[in-house]
């Protein structure tokens, strides 16, 4: 063998070693876990009570909202690739957002490293307790005699609920004037209050102002009923056959975490899944349990660019 290929393989052997030793010794400090939306939310909600299940690793959980969770993956992604930082990222900012912004500062195909799928959720669209709605045929009824007057609130551009309203207002043929809010804390308190009358959000996010009477829940957007909301119907049994938009949640790393390090998350990970505790906690939030390899969460990133940007393109929804 020439020197030149000697050397060269002696310091891929080299670089391979040192990259298991450091991975074995991992972690030795806590690890930071972004969360790209604000506390309260669905994504903060699962975020925390995964992270608390993972057995003898310590995260600081950061949450860091803006541009539709766009802005909290950017700082992962470029974030050192040293399995310290990690993010929990959403069908919004991994499957819609390359398509919907016209300039998005990360590549989900390029500049990440997916670790594993968590759990994924159907939206809800609520009204107030005290709104006159009760059903979507009551929306569209009025939206159709007033177009315009009916707003429908959603938590950030290019998220699922964003292309929600969208796909829902042309499936329905109606116009409803679209209020985007930074965070679903803020949205959820508004139409408590009635200074909207009708907000989409995951169910995790809602559900416990649905169960306690503030909120009347009047669609899901899943294909099927969930089963902590059996008695409200799906956009697809309101009149619209084949409706259906629902948002995974997922960890990703910047691209070049070592593969061994990752191994060792998904493996804790999906070990953390399977604890009953858990899982009756994220049931009783509407979420569905996931979990897999960092294989298939990458196929499930890949195959729902395309869906979801197709959807867009339809809509001819754009952010700039």
């Amino acid at each position: 063998m020439p020197i030149s290929r000697r050397v060269a393989a002696v310091a891929a052997v080299a670089s391979l070693a040192a990259a298991a030793a450091f991975a074995q010794g991992w972690p030795d400090k806590p690890i930071r876990m972004l969360v790209p939306f604000p506390a309260g939310g669905g994504t903060d909600i699962i975020s925390r009570e995964l992270t608390h299940k993972i057995a003898g690793y310590t995260f600081v959980i950061d949450n860091k909202p803006g541009a539709g969770g766009n802005l909290g993956v950017d700082a992962a992604v470029k974030s050192a690739p040293d399995g310290y930082t990690f993010v929990m990222g959403q069908t919004s900012n991994l499957a819609i957002n390359p398509t919907l912004y016209t300039k998005l500062p990360y590549d989900p195909l390029k500049d990440v490293t997916p670790v594993a799928l968590v759990a994924s959720s159907p939206l809800v669209i609520v009204t107030g307790a005290n709104s006159p709605f009760h059903t979507l045929a009551d929306v569209v009824k009025e939206a159709k005699a007033h177009p315009g007057t009916i707003n429908i609130a959603y938590s950030g551009n290019g998220t699922v609920a964003h292309l929600t309203t969208v796909s829902l207002q042309k499936r329905a043929g109606i116009a409803l004037t679209r209020v985007p809010y930074k965070g679903a804390a803020q949205g959820a308190a508004d139409v408590i209050g009635g200074a909207v009358q009708l907000y989409v959000s995951s169910v995790p996010t809602l559900i416990g102002n649905i169960r306690t009477g503030k909120m009347r829940a009047i669609a899901v957007t899943s294909t099927k009923r969930v089963g902590d909301l059996p008695q409200v119907p799906t956009v697809a049994e309101s009149g619209y056959p084949g409706f259906d938009a629902v948002t995974w949640f997922g960890i990703v790393g910047p691209a070049g975490v070592p593969k061994e390090i990752v191994a060792k998350l998904n493996a804790h990970i999906n070990k953390a899944l399977q604890d009953p505790e858990l899982r009756k906690k994220l049931d009783a939030q509407g979420a569905d349990v996931l979990g897999g390899t960092p294989e298939q969460f990458n196929k499930v990133i890949h195959d729902d660019i395309v869906r979801w940007g197709a959807i867009v393109k339809e809509s001819g929804a754009r952010v700039d």
